[in-house]
């Protein structure tokens, strides 16, 4: 068992991350391949790959969690949550687009291990299209009006 710990552990240091998984680089192939076969080094790539996987995954759901108790919390208020009873209660544009992006995240991670048809993220992904043009177009706002300034200065 310490040989396979041993050899993630070396596969863990040489790999890098790339579009379809863990990639070693040729001359790290060639090193191994003195003292293990193909198949132990694959399944070893593998074992590193899930490892990193399931501590993303954690991370990832940590910080979704720790947000969504923050948002959540917000209602303990007796008076939020009298609104939030009344179909008036509100959560912030911040707090969508930062519950936006954890959930992004988790969905990549989880989109791994899921087995099945995965959720429909058509409403979703055109919640992030919508907060990634509303800070755009804030940022565009904000040049106009700086150059529209800037521009009367000069008469």
């Amino acid at each position: 068992m310490g040989r396979i710990v041993d050899l993630c552990g070396e596969i863990a240091a040489e790999s890098e991350e790339g579009p379809e998984g863990l990639i070693l680089s040729p001359d790290a192939w060639d090193r191994l391949r003195h003292d293990w076969t193909e198949e132990d080094i694959e399944d070893a790539m593998g074992l590193v790959r899930d490892s990193m996987l399931l501590g993303e995954l954690v991370d990832a759901a940590d910080s979704l969690n720790t947000r969504l108790l923050d948002v959540l919390g917000d209602f303990g208020e007796a008076a939020a949550f009298t609104r939030a009873a009344e179909g008036n209660g509100v959560v912030s544009l911040e707090a969508i687009g930062q519950l936006a992006r954890r959930v992004d995240r988790l969905e990549e991670i989880l989109e791994v291990y899921r087995e099945g048809k995965p959720p429909d993220r058509q409403g979703f992904n055109l919640l992030r299209h919508r907060l990634a043009g509303h800070g755009i177009e804030a940022e565009l706002e904000a040049a106009d009006e700086r150059e529209e300034y800037d521009g009367h200065d000069d008469d």
